[in-house]
């Protein structure tokens, strides 16, 4: 980070990033899932079926974000999309000069990689860019893995950004207007926490039915719904805490209304300790959405994700490059995450540092 990043932050603030930095596990662990995340959002130019670039007939064309070409096009007897790989080696072996460019993987997440073959665990081979290997649907792992991870990825920001925003909102509310909406509130919370969790989602995702483009949203949905009581009840007590300081008292004389204080004033001054609970939510997002899917109650099929690349692997250990990819791309990644959340943890640490306005 330059110094005009640094400078642009609060002397407070800039000190926990710098002592951020200076825990090297953390912060490397950190740059890391940048780069994991990065690749993950660029994924259709590594790995997909899609070409590139084509160059057929002194056209230029850019398939990978574009418009669906047709065989026919290309000049084969088909009206669907036309195979690249095909085209590729149609055009590799003509005179014209003409020429396509895949990507490094050139399969796609849900593709079956060996069309008119029977469906079975193939092991990686360098040969035909499975580096990886194959599930016992005949697709790519690699492809797999890393649209699941972007998939995670989604699910874990948006699982994050709801349950604070849910949390947050009504730990703090409770705490500052207090008296009985205060009881009532808390005793809501009890009752809903009694509620259990994987039964709600085992009835839900029996009776919605599926909604291509619409499931993740859903399931992140139902999971919300159980995931923001914790947050709460810690904002409710820190809230309880704020609200006896003086400068709370003065914003309140200078007429400043309960949105105000609570997040111009309130809510700045706990972020020091709410921050470092982030990383070990984004944890148990990532680990919430890969039981579900392990146990059948999660995204539908054929959406990538690294539980159902578990389920298929503990069922195929005469494949173990299946259940060894996923568990070593799931592991990695928590731990990736646990560190970064011990060093923010660290960083952050309010005992270092404390601020009030």
């Amino acid at each position: 980070m330059s110094a005009a990043f640094y400078s642009r932050l609060s002397p407070d603030t800039a000190a926990k990033f710098r002592r951020f930095r200076r825990i090297r596990r953390g912060w490397w662990s950190f740059l890391v899932l940048l780069a994991f995340s990065a690749l993950s959002l660029a994924a259709e130019l590594l790995v997909n079926s899609r070409p590139l670039v084509v160059h057929y007939q002194g056209r230029w064309i850019f398939p990978t974000y574009g418009a669906i070409h047709t065989g026919r096009e290309f000049g084969f007897d088909y009206d669907y999309e036309v195979n690249y790989r095909e085209l590729q080696t149609r055009l590799a072996a003509g005179p014209g000069g003409d020429w396509v460019l895949l990507p490094p993987v050139p399969y796609g997440a849900t593709e079956n990689c060996n069309v008119g073959e029977v469906f079975k665990p193939r092991p990686p081979t360098w040969s035909g860019r499975h580096f990886l290997g194959t599930d016992q649907l005949n697709r790519d792992i690699l492809a797999r893995l890393l649209y699941g991870y972007r998939t995670a990825l989604v699910f874990a920001v948006c699982y994050v950004a709801l349950t604070y925003l849910i949390g947050v909102t009504l730990g703090c509310a409770m705490a500052y207007f207090g008296g009985w909406f205060d009881l009532t509130g808390q005793r809501l919370i009890e009752i809903w926490s009694l509620v259990p969790f994987l039964f709600v989602v085992i009835i839900l995702r029996s009776v919605i039915p599926p909604s291509p483009g619409w499931d993740l949203w859903v399931l992140l949905g139902i999971v919300t719904l159980f995931s923001w009581i914790s947050v709460s009840y810690y904002m409710r007590s820190t809230t309880y805490r704020e609200k006896a300081r003086e400068y709370v008292a003065a914003a309140q004389v200078l007429g400043a209304g309960p949105a105000r204080v609570i997040f111009v004033h309130i809510l700045p001054n706990t972020l020091a300790t709410l921050v470092t609970f982030i990383p070990f939510t984004v944890t148990a997002a990532i680990s919430s959405l890969t039981a579900l899917d392990f146990i059948g109650f999660g995204l539908p099929p054929p959406t990538p994700s690294w539980g159902e690349l578990l389920h298929q692997g503990t069922g195929n250990l005469n494949a173990p490059w299946i259940v060894s990819s996923a568990f070593t791309a799931l592991t990695v990644t928590l731990i990736l995450v646990t560190f970064v959340g011990e060093a923010i943890r660290e960083a952050f640490d309010p005992k270092h540092f404390t601020t009030y306005e």
